[in-house]
């Protein structure tokens, strides 16, 4: 696959739809996008696990669009309603050198960018001329093509991946996408092998961030606990317990959904199940969000993109 953006996306072939579709001409792909970047924020967020947002946060990119379009997407305002602005990518990298900057960010992070990942190459490309040279984040859905993420090689440095289904039956009828678990498998695989794992004690004075690797994230759902225990059972026999894992409680039925499990939040007993299961596993690493923050994450990190500053708690923080 080619590194012009006109090659990737006249057949578009980025993701594993491949739907074909001829974006450069203006038809629409399955990520509901054309060619042209669709942005719906960029701020210096605080949201992510410790060492991804650190003391002056993290320079999130938030796309519009997504290649899975899952039916309980807390940004369904982006992913679905394709809320955001069209922006050429050197306003991008003009806006990401300012919060460089006025914010001291830690690092660039592309959230959900897969559909636009030759659009995020020349990013990186025209940062770096620029002598920018902070860690580059993809935080992906999981679901990625090889090919794609070979030629993400020597741009991205910290991989941020979703496992969110070991049941394909589950992926299929929420996301749309029942090769779910073997996709995502073995793109985490490549992403190991082009940075390694998240190695926390190498990242700046141990407490700080991240420098490089991989720490994929699993958000656990109402109701489908057990696909949960499974997710968690794969990831150890494909990676071991060395992988680090971020456990992510904060699901909120914040747009309707035709499955009436996904109606509320998870309970204490669901998260406990799953956390007790990952130390039964003996996972090393683990980043925990306990449902008892949900007071707290649902009033300052669920995002409104309707607004110009999206999460309250990256304003508190301002």
């Amino acid at each position: 696959m080619g590194r012009d953006v006109e090659s990737w996306l006249t057949s578009c072939r980025v993701c594993p739809r491949q739907c074909g579709a001829n974006r450069a001409e203006g038809t629409l792909g399955f990520c509901g996008e054309g060619a042209h970047l669709r942005v719906a924020s960029i701020e210096a967020h605080f949201g992510e696990e410790p060492p991804i947002s650190g003391e002056h946060g993290s320079g999130t990119v938030f796309f519009s669009g997504c290649t899975l379009q899952c039916d309980f997407c807390q940004n369904y305002q982006i992913s679905r309603s394709h809320i955001g602005t069209i922006m050429t990518v050197a306003e991008v990298v003009q806006r990401l050198t300012d919060l460089s900057v006025a914010r001291r960010i830690h690092n660039v992070n592309f959230v959900t960018p897969d559909h636009f990942l030759p659009h995020t190459i020349e990013i990186v490309q025209l940062l770096r001329a620029r002598g920018i040279d902070l860690p580059i984040v993809y935080n992906l859905s999981g679901y990625e093509r090889q090919e794609t993420l070979h030629a993400l090689e020597g741009y991205a440095d910290i991989y941020l991946p979703d496992f969110k289904y070991a049941d394909t039956r589950l992926g299929e009828r929420l996301s749309h996408c029942r090769d779910y678990p073997s996709i995502a498998l073995d793109a985490i695989a490549e992403m190991i092998r082009q940075q390694g794992i998240l190695d926390v004690a190498r990242s700046e004075h141990l407490t700080g961030t991240a420098l490089r690797g991989v720490l994929v994230r699993h958000l656990i759902l109402p109701g489908y606990i057990q696909n949960s225990l499974d997710a968690l059972s794969m990831l150890f026999l494909e990676f071991g317990n060395t992988l680090p894992l971020s456990l992510m409680s904060q699901y909120s039925p914040v747009t309707p959904c035709p499955d009436p499990q996904l109606r509320r939040r998870i309970t204490d007993e669901e998260f406990s199940l799953v956390y007790t299961h990952a130390l039964e596993l003996g996972f090393q690493t683990l980043f925990v969000q306990y449902p008892s923050d949900h007071a707290l994450s649902s009033s300052e990190f669920l995002p409104d993109f309707s607004q110009s500053q999206p999460f309250k708690g990256n304003r508190r923080t301002a």
